[in-house]
């Protein structure tokens, strides 16, 4: 491994100061988009939203006997999974998303 400057760069003189062209100077026009411009822009969801404005969520309900129940089937080793189901809801939430995704 070589160490020093590299080869195919011209060596400056210490405290000179490199000039710019006017195409490194120009700023980008107000019609195109930066990466950074792009990057910044971020669509929260409505849950999202919701939490970070300190309300409660709408759908905060829940069955407590059914958590309890689930919570005690699976401490007794009884839970089973329906992996059809499963399945099921796994492509329909895909399907979801791709289909936000196109709009």
């Amino acid at each position: 491994m070589k160490i020093g400057p590299p080869v195919d760069k011209p060596v400056r003189a210490p405290g000179t100061a490199e000039r710019k062209t006017t195409a490194d100077a120009s700023p980008p026009s107000a019609g195109t988009a930066t990466a950074a411009d792009a990057s910044a822009k971020v669509l929260l969801s409505d849950a999202v939203t919701t939490l970070l404005a300190g309300k409660e969520p709408l759908s905060a309900e829940f069955d407590k006997a059914k958590v309890e129940r689930i919570a005690q089937a699976i401490a007794d080793g009884k839970f089973t999974v329906n992996p059809a189901a499963v399945a099921d809801k796994l492509i329909a939430n895909a399907n979801e998303l791709l289909g936000k995704a196109s709009h």
